[in-house]
């Protein structure tokens, strides 16, 4: 990893904590539905549609078409802003949760959920290099694959010995964000949400001061 990448790391295991807290407090809140993980609302949509329960089918299908649909946003945000994607997406991030966050204050309810699935879906488009998301983060199945193919390749004597612990850090990160998301479900309800927007915006500022440190994307192999 380039020294270079080394800001663009520290927020991608950043994003992956909001995610994960996000997450948390989507789960906890309105019945096991997921704000960042497409594959278990997916999962939820086909045993609704499977065991003849329409409305857990709609709500998890409603979910998944709102996450595509903040991919969407982000990707259009990023050919229209271009060398200022990365912040204007953050922006966008942050608008989207402070909207899930008032809504949640008003009227608690799974329209909350479909703002939160959008903006786990922007926030895929700050990591991008030529028209392809270059680490998700906020979904781990992935990053698990590159840690295990990265380990593997460790023990097989490959040059980039330590190349794993970067989704190592991923994981952690989405994990920490989770536990926190859950603790702070646990003592303040919904009123939590209204964290996440804070944090996106600290984000959001914290990549508009590292900007000129980001010329080279965090480089997948």
């Amino acid at each position: 990893m380039q020294r270079t990448e080394s800001p663009l790391v520290v927020i991608a295991i950043c994003l992956a904590a909001l995610a994960g807290f996000v997450d948390a407090l989507a789960f906890t809140s309105l019945g096991g539905f997921f704000a960042s993980f497409m594959s278990g609302n997916t999962t939820r949509m086909a045993v609704g549609l499977g065991n003849d329960m329409p409305g857990v089918a709609a709500v998890a299908g409603a979910l998944v078409m709102s996450f595509i649909s903040g991919v969407i946003l982000a990707a259009v945000v990023t050919r229209w802003r271009q060398a200022r994607f990365r912040e204007s997406i953050m922006a966008l991030v942050t608008l989207l949760l402070v909207i899930a966050a008032t809504l949640a204050s008003l009227v608690p309810g799974p329209l909350v959920l479909i703002f939160l699935a959008m903006a786990m879906g922007c926030e895929n488009g700050i990591l991008h290099r030529e028209g392809e998301v270059t680490v998700g983060v906020t979904y781990m199945t992935g990053s698990l694959v590159k840690l295990g193919q990265g380990l593997a390749g460790a023990l097989m004597g490959d040059p980039e010995r330590w190349a794993w612990t970067r989704y190592l850090f991923l994981w952690l990160g989405f994990v920490a964000g989770a536990v926190m998301g859950a603790a702070s479900h646990g003592r303040w309800g919904w009123t939590a949400l209204w964290l996440a927007p804070i944090a996106s915006a600290v984000l959001a500022f914290a990549l508009l001061r590292v900007r000129p440190k980001l010329s080279g994307p965090w480089a997948v192999h």
